[in-house]
């Protein structure tokens, strides 16, 4: 059996993978971990809920919630809000532990759970394993006025808005004169993206946030900005910004209609937090997924950058260790640690278009700094991803690849960490080439790792 913790928390296809029962057991053994190691100490225990508008998340966080005042935990109900919103509250309210119930940009049939420790930080490796050996355990449960209780919270929203407009140099003025379209992927973000936008004083043209329960990520957000190309142009809008279902993760298109990925946006805010000079030893943290035209963008501009695995968690790590202030992955996962402890998009999303409005420039002109190279990502699917690492017959296409591409270009070959896939991708100089190869080596993976 493998590890019940992915890249970022536990997740699968809700009512199968992740269960009411599920849901119910980690959280009581998440309970029973952090006050092991003295998380509650002196003091009664204290936790925030928060899930994106799925519908299993209704029954999902009723289970978690339970779990957790089974356990003696008093927890704070705060519905529908972004993830980046429940590690802020994590945080700002001072409790012990977040729990999150969120697929991010999976299928609207999938969910997941993940937690945060006090202060809004993911939970490292070894407690996450920890929870992991603990469930199901027997327990003495804690009895009358020692059970936990369950209160709901509705102004949350508006505190989590004004704490992300308070980031902004310019604070509720930054982003006047400037028409943003914004897609909330029918998702976590539907109130509070498009209200942070406005509340910084951009004229703010919405799309994808009417959720049903059925509709998050349904052909529309970051994965499928189609859409907001379309509405950016037909608005006449200087910018478009795309979230994922929880909104942890922000794309953007320029008034052009044309794409902007999470490389070109690091590399804007990397280069107006180094102008600011609030950008930490002038290092920003990618993965090793982002382009390498990054790279030499910001070589250009005089930045460092450090590469990490893929997985914001990742990132995020290492931004701790080395003190870095920017990191994030091509996605548009980015993180900004003077102001979150995770990827956020709708903060990611002001701060971009606070750069157009504050330069006067346009977005395209910005991203024209990270000239990428032409990059393929092939996600191999039916395939037994844990043998992507080891097989020998992959393992040879890789390195034959390798030495086709020589300096002007790269491979990289990964299981996902979210998704039952194999993500193979390819840069090179020529586009034909890199689709080429990628195909190639993806039909090995597809031949090879067949289940």
């Amino acid at each position: 059996m493998g590890r019940l913790f992915g890249t970022d928390g536990v997740r699968g296809v809700a009512n199968r993978d992740v269960t009411a029962e599920l849901a119910l057991d980690v959280s009581v053994a998440a309970a029973h971990v952090l006050g092991s190691t003295g998380a509650f100490e002196g003091h009664r225990p204290r936790a925030v809920i928060g899930r994106d508008p799925r519908a299993s998340g209704e029954f999902l966080s009723a289970a978690v919630a339970a779990g957790l005042a089974s356990a003696g935990v008093d927890v704070l109900n705060v519905g529908v809000l972004p993830t980046p919103g429940v590690a802020h509250l994590t945080g700002e309210l001072g409790v012990d532990l977040g729990v999150m119930l969120s697929a991010s940009h999976n299928p609207m049939p999938d969910n997941g759970i993940k937690f945060f420790a006090r202060g809004g930080q993911k939970l490292p490796d070894d407690v996450e394993d920890a929870i992991e050996r603990r469930m199901r355990e027997d327990w003495e449960r804690p009895t009358g006025a020692a059970v936990g209780r369950i209160s709901m919270d509705g102004v949350s929203g508006t505190r989590y808005v004004d704490h992300l407009v308070a980031t902004l140099p310019g604070g509720e003025e930054s982003l006047a004169g400037l028409r943003i379209a914004v897609d909330c992927a029918n998702g976590a973000a539907s109130e509070v993206g498009p209200a942070a936008l406005r509340a910084a004083g951009a004229d703010v043209v919405v799309i994808n946030a009417s959720p049903d329960g059925r509709n998050i990520n349904e052909k529309c957000g970051s994965t499928h900005p189609e859409q907001l190309q379309a509405a950016v142009v037909a608005a006449g809008a200087d910018l478009g910004v795309a979230f994922d279902g929880d909104a942890d993760r922000c794309l953007a298109v320029d008034h052009e209609g044309r794409l902007v990925d999470g490389d070109q946006i690091m590399g804007i805010l990397a280069v107006a937090l180094k102008e600011r000079g609030e950008l930490a030893q002038d290092t920003l943290v990618i993965t090793v997924m982002s382009n390498l035209g990054l790279q030499l963008a910001m070589t250009e501009a005089g930045i460092t950058t450090v590469q990490t695995g893929v997985g914001d968690r990742y990132v995020l790590e290492e931004m701790r260790r080395g003190g870095y202030s920017l990191g994030g992955e091509q996605s548009g996962h980015l993180i900004m640690a003077a102001h979150a402890t995770t990827g956020d998009g709708t903060l990611t999303a002001l701060h971009l278009a606070a750069r157009v409005a504050a330069t006067g420039r346009t977005l395209a002109d910005l991203a024209s700094s990270v000239r990428r190279l032409p990059q393929v990502l092939v996600n191999v699917s039916g395939v037994d991803r844990t043998r992507a690492g080891s097989d020998e017959g992959v393992l040879a296409a890789v390195r034959s690849v390798e030495d086709e591409l020589g300096r002007s270009g790269r491979v990289l070959l990964r299981p996902s960490g979210t998704e039952p896939v194999v993500r193979v991708m390819v840069e090179a100089a020529e586009q034909d080439h890199a689709d080429r190869v990628a195909h190639r080596l993806a039909d090995v993976v597809r031949e090879r790792l067949a289940l």
